[in-house]
């Protein structure tokens, strides 16, 4: 019989598992809106501004499509995995913050739009949103560490299936 540490860790382990199925759907959503919709109604969210470094603010494969994409998937997602809206949404703004972060500091690096830079194309994307919901689903430090670990190793691997299928440009 499992006493109620056993039980807590499994709804823990859960709750990990599922935010970590909600930002990777968020992760994937502008990914599958371009390959559904390809180039239209794409516009750079930055509107082709540059920083006073003289580089763009985020590039553009940061679009307005690909960031309202975001929310609506992991808001669907969450409804689909009997989670609350809420939860959705918060997923949805933490992967929006993270993915712009990870693109402006990589055009402060000098870095191209959709280039490989492991760890900040993944971290602030994962962290960010289990942070946000680091209260209502009760998260401690260490299960936010292993969820990010967990979803840095994720991103890489479905990347590469996304690759394989042609929906991604880069396997990366």
């Amino acid at each position: 019989m499992l006493n109620n540490n056993n039980d807590d860790l499994y709804i823990s382990m859960q709750d990990v598992g599922i935010a970590l199925l909600l930002i990777i759907i968020a992760n994937g959503a502008p990914i599958l809106t371009r390959f559904f919709l390809g180039e239209r109604l794409t516009f750079p969210v930055d509107c082709h501004r540059n920083f006073f470094d003289g580089r763009r603010l985020f590039g553009e494969s940061k679009t307005w499509i690909g960031l309202i994409s975001i929310p609506v998937f992991s808001t669907f997602g969450a409804w689909l995995l009997g989670q609350e809206p809420e939860t959705g949404v918060l997923v949805g703004i933490g992967v929006m913050f993270g993915d712009l972060c990870s693109s402006f500091i990589k055009r402060r690096l000098g870095m191209k739009p959709s280039s490989m830079a492991l760890g900040i194309d993944q971290i602030p994307e994962s962290l960010f949103p289990l942070l946000l919901l680091r209260k209502s689903m009760d998260f401690d430090a260490l299960e936010i560490v292993l969820a990010v670990v967990s979803f840095i190793v994720l991103e890489l691997l479905v990347s590469r299936l996304l690759y394989w299928l042609h929906i991604r440009k880069q396997p990366y």
